[in-house]
């Protein structure tokens, strides 16, 4: 017998259970190896799970909608379409785990711009008709209220996906409908940078009637994980005011050109830590990790809850146009939960930035396995003592970095941003070359 356990993956390092978003097979349905099966939210995004064997989708375990731990099985494929009401007698009994075959690793899993869809894909027996949209696609329709089933997908092998909504909503093509009227905000305790860096946003709400309890998101509990595992870290914090005229003279000479504050910000921070590669450097078990790699991870708060940090990679060594185009790109699919996990588990020193609220000061929490976050409050005007003694005013904003103070201490963190400091109110246009 040849019958063979699906197991719910382990998707990022902090991911301990997923859930599963829609089954791209059904129980009958011909796999070939390699073939997407099933779409599972991790704690950072949702994934297509491809399967290891050939045969049948005999019996799904877990539901679209529910939940699983890492390891656990979550659907039965049988070798052959005789061996299906098998696995099916396997699944009610006690017995699974003794006499199905199954392999102790998780599946692969790949991100892709589109989940599952309409029409019958790589030579399976998928049953005509059956709609599937990628779950960004499916809560655009429900808030547009659009029928996906009048839609043909864009994506591949016509899988729908949100740009199909957005097309239709553009057009004005869908039923007319009573506007949806978005969720009001809520305080945020977590310090988040702002979607769309460069102006003003409300913070993402789920929405939620008064006197209700609302359950966490996947990605909502990810964050009190990792916010919990840091209450055991020593920190410390240190804070910094920094003159920002050059800065926002530079931005507003190449804000044209698709360069963005964000950007700005960590190239400088990035390139601050040429010089401080402690700051960069994480605690381990075994002794201080330098890494080699000088990685900015930004917070971005999600649409449906939570938070992910995509990450700007080697941002000291990549030009600012560049590195501007990435985190737009990044910010785009991180919203559509399509980041690869290297591009948001790559981090090595992280940025929090609410100054595009107004907020003049916070504290960040260090996230797990990075040894500091920088917090960066608003740009405001200010009145100060110029060196020859009269007044004058300058745009000031205040930072305060948050250190893991088993490596990293006081001064090294008070040279580091006396450095960023320099940087950028002596020579903010080097950032361009």
């Amino acid at each position: 017998m040849s019958i063979h356990e699906v197991f719910m993956p382990a998707l990022s390092s902090t991911m301990t259970e997923g859930k599963i978003v829609s089954w791209v097979k059904s129980p009958g349905d011909k796999v070939e190896k390699g073939e997407t099966v099933v779409v599972v939210e991790s704690d950072k995004a949702d994934m297509d799970v491809e399967t290891f064997y050939e045969g049948f989708l005999a019996h799904i375990i877990v539901e679209a909608g529910e939940t699983a731990p890492v390891g656990s099985a979550i659907a039965f494929i049988a070798e052959t379409e005789a061996e299906i009401e098998q696995a099916k007698s396997l699944a009610n009994s006690d017995g699974v785990a003794a006499n199905a075959t199954s392999s102790p690793e998780p599946l692969p899993a790949t991100a892709s711009a589109a989940t599952p869809a309409l029409v019958s894909q790589n030579g399976s027996n998928h049953k005509e008709g059956r709609l599937v949209a990628s779950p960004r696609a499916r809560k655009l329709a429900k808030e547009l209220k659009v029928d996906l089933t009048t839609l043909q997908g864009s994506g591949p092998h016509g899988r729908i996906v949100a740009e199909d909504i957005e097309a239709l909503s553009n057009k004005g093509k869908q039923p007319a409908t009573t506007p949806v009227a978005p969720p009001a905000p809520v305080p945020s305790s977590t310090p988040v940078a702002p979607p769309a860096p460069g102006t003003p946003a409300p913070i993402p709400a789920v929405a939620a009637v008064p006197g209700q309890i609302v359950p966490l998101t996947t990605f909502q509990n990810a964050v009190v994980r990792n916010m919990v595992a840091t209450i055991s870290v020593p920190v410390f914090r240190v804070g910094y005011t920094i003159t920002t005229n050059g800065l926002d003279k530079l931005y507003k000479q190449i804000k044209s050109k698709g360069v963005t504050m964000t950007a700005l910000l960590a190239k400088a921070v990035a390139v601050t830590l040429q010089k401080h590669p402690l700051l960069n450097a994480s605690y381990s078990d075994q002794g201080i990790v330098y890494h080699s790699d000088i990685n900015i991870s930004v917070a971005v708060a999600m649409d449906d809850g939570g938070l992910i940090t995509p990450v700007l990679q080697n941002a000291d060594a990549v030009d600012i146009y560049s590195l501007s185009r990435t985190w737009k790109s990044l910010v785009d699919r991180a919203r559509a939960k399509q980041l690869q996990p290297q591009e948001y588990n790559s981090g090595t020193f992280t940025l929090s930035n609410l100054g595009m609220f107004g907020v003049d000061k916070f504290d960040a929490i260090l996230p797990p396995g990075q040894g500091s976050i920088l917090a960066i409050g608003a740009s405001r005007p200010q009145v100060v003592a110029t060196a020859d003694g009269l007044f004058g005013v300058r745009q000031q904003m205040q930072v305060n970095i948050t250190s893991d103070h088993r490596i990293i201490y006081g001064a090294h963190a008070a040279a580091f941003l006396q450095d960023l400091a320099k940087l950028i109110e002596t020579n903010p246009q080097s950032l361009t070359m």
